[in-house]
């Protein structure tokens, strides 16, 4: 567990939460469900929607997560620079987030979402590729840490005809909106606001924790070690259709904390269909998503002729492409499924978010409304994770990669299970308790498998 010295927030979490409790008891507006796109560093807030939508030229919310999370010991013969430790381990992160935007002019608004950040994922966040932390940064530290995690504009261009409720929410403006309307962002965001999205699994603040459950595990998406880049985005929504292209800033080199700004050289362009539709009376979506990262990134097979396995040696302005099919599918009014399959070329260095070259997901999500709690959630995931042939080459003879390491490598896919049960304990308040089964950690059979237990503390106004 992070330890708390005396320059750190007294008892993180006890200071964290009495922060916050003490804003919402102030008489914040309740977030509600129908957030925009959400992150790892963006909670969506399960509730029903306001259907009395006023206009207004602000919103203004906060949000304060904590996440305690521990594994038990495991068979390990071997480590290497990156592998998870064996032996029984807990760590904590906590977040917390304002978020504040403000209507400019007729479809123009501005946001700023300042963070701070205290914490570590297991191993300073290195040891597995599906890594079971949502709320883990690349960027870890043991003092709070700002982040001015979010800072653009979103300008939309009505194109007539009927309207719907847009309402207050994070990063979100009550109002109305034509639904058949063009919108710009620009500025400093994350990718996965906007692309990748799902309403089962995208919110490791709310749903599942694993990267590669609530994200698809091989989309390397630009961003920075806190999962933030600067770029434009452009979309345009029909009622049964959109269409959305994105082109922003990838880091300098693997994981660098600085992006690089050769934006007519290096850049990360993804381009994503979704179709909305409805099953046996049941909503349900389908993404098809394309990226092509341009950059200065390492060629595996280089490295392994470098005398001591080093791909940053190999560096060179490359492309890496991948596509990722997303579904999500209500089933009946309390349950829905959602699936995930993404791949990337492997053959080149990643980035920003995992090392994995293929994966695929499953999985459910169902409301506590048979027990009498409407408000709750119960999820159950699956996730297969696997690597190129010549990746496994490169971490067999000894190679490092983003997250994962071993020093040899007797490979299998890392399998990942994940169940959570999330009580909402007032409009504002969640409690949620999460188990992860892990089997062959970072594609190594030799090692594992590892059960990680989780209990994550929300609240949000």
């Amino acid at each position: 567990m992070v330890a708390c010295p005396a320059n750190r927030w007294p008892s993180g979490r006890i200071a964290a939460l009495s922060i916050f409790l003490a804003l919402a008891n102030g008489g914040g507006a309740l977030a509600q469900e129908g957030a925009p796109p959400t992150t790892p560093s963006q909670a969506q807030n399960n509730l029903p929607p306001n259907a009395d939508v006023t206009p207004s030229d602000w919103s203004v919310h906060g949000q304060v997560t904590v996440v305690d999370q521990g594994h038990l010991g495991f068979r390990s013969p071997y480590s290497g620079p990156q592998s998870l430790n064996p032996g029984n381990r807990q760590d904590e992160t906590i977040s917390a987030t304002a978020y504040i935007g403000r209507r400019l002019w007729d479809g123009g608004e501005i946001y700023f979402d300042p963070e701070f950040n205290q914490g570590d994922g297991f191993n300073h966040t290195t040891g597995l590729a599906g890594f079971p932390n949502g709320e883990a940064q690349k960027a870890s530290s043991h003092v709070p840490k700002f982040n001015p995690a979010r800072a653009y504009i979103k300008q939309v261009f009505g194109l007539g005809g009927e309207q719907e409720d847009i309402t207050d929410d994070l990063n979100s403006i009550a109002g109305k909106e034509d639904v058949s309307r063009i919108t710009v962002w620009a500025g400093k965001l994350a990718v996965n606001d906007l692309f990748d999205t799902n309403v089962y699994a995208h919110d490791p603040r709310n749903d599942f924790l694993n990267w590669s459950i609530w994200e698809g595990g091989a989309y390397d998406y630009a961003a920075d070690p806190k999962g933030y880049s600067d770029g434009v985005a452009i979309e345009l929504n029909q009622k049964r259709w959109a269409f959305r292209v994105g082109d922003f800033l990838l880091p300098r080199f693997s994981n660098s904390r600085d992006l690089d700004t050769r934006i007519f050289q290096h850049h990360g362009l993804q381009a994503e269909f979704e179709e909305r539709h409805q099953l046996f009376g049941q909503d349900g979506k389908l993404r098809i998503l394309g990226f092509a990262n341009t950059g200065y990134m390492g060629s595996y097979a280089q490295a392994l002729l470098t005398p001591t396995i080093d791909i940053t040696q190999t560096r060179a302005t490359r492309t890496m492409t991948g596509l990722v099919l997303n579904l999500e599918q209500g089933l009946t009014d309390q349950l829905g499924m959602f699936a995930r399959f993404s791949l990337n070329d492997g053959r080149h260095e990643i980035m920003s978010f995992t090392d994995i070259s293929r994966s695929g997901q499953l999985g459910f999500s169902l409301k506590g409304s048979a027990w009498g709690r409407p408000q709750d959630t119960v999820g159950l995931a699956t996730a297969i994770n696997a690597l190129s042939g010549v990746q496994i080459a490169y971490f067999a003879a000894g190679g490092t990669g983003i997250l994962i390491g071993d020093g040899k490598l007797n490979y299998a896919t890392e399998d990942v299970l994940e169940l959570y049960y999330r009580a909402q304990l007032t409009e504002w308040a969640s409690l949620t308790g999460d188990y992860q089964f892990i089997a062959n950690p970072a594609y190594n059979a030799d090692r594992g498998p590892v059960s990680i237990f989780a209990a994550r503390v929300h609240l949000q106004f």
